[in-house]
Order: C-alpha cells, then sequence, then structure tokens
C-alpha cells in the first residue's frame, strides 16, 4: 500500500525480535502511517523500502499513527544492523523537507 508522501519519522531505537523483524522506535514528526504502507528507509547505511508489518502505540496494536504520536514501526525484511538512531522513515522517495 502506498505511504502517505507526508510521512516522516525519525529512529530513536532499533531492535530485532527474533522470527518478526526489526522494530523502529520513534516520534512520527509528519504525516501518517498505516500497517500495510511501504515506506523508504534512509540513513548512513541504508536506503531501501520496506513494509510497515505492524504499528504499536504504547504497546497496542494499531491500524494507523499521526503525527505527535510515538510508535513502533515493525518492518519485515530489513536487518538491524543496517539502521542506526537517526534514520529516517518516510512515505516518499523523493526528497522531502520538514518545516516544522
Amino acid at each position: 500500500m502506498t505511504a502517505d508522501p507526508t510521512f516522516r519519522m525519525t529512529a530513536q531505537e532499533i531492535f530485532f525480535i527474533k522470527g518478526r523483524g526489526t522494530v523502529v522506535i520513534g516520534r512520527i514528526e509528519s504525516g501518517t502511517i498505516a500497517v500495510g504502507d511501504e515506506v523508504q528507509v534512509r540513513g548512513t547505511n541504508i536506503h531501501k523500502t520496506a513494509v510497515a508489518a505492524a504499528v504499536e502505540i504504547d504497546r497496542k496494536p494499531v491500524e494507523r499513527a499521526h503525527a505527535g504520536d510515538n510508535v513502533g514501526v515493525r518492518l519485515n525484511d530489513l536487518d538491524e544492523e543496517n539502521l542506526q538512531p537517526g534514520d529516517l522513515l518516510t512515505g516518499s522517495d523523493l526528497e522531502y523537507s520538514w518545516k516544522p
């Protein structure tokens, strides 16, 4: 599913759940994310497309999260070692400049 092109989240924490995938924790800076959305993962060591297999707020599953929400996003087929805090999840592969 196509993600909201204005979606942007900076990774604050990253961890791996065996048999489930990589979880990225952060605060959504703009836009929305929903289960099934394709997001771009961008950072120093990575530029890859991944699917949001699950989205959680306060460890409770939700279908969609919005700007301002602190979330955990589980991404399948993504190696934890390629990610680091400060990397971005975005809804578009186009260059996007966020202005608060």
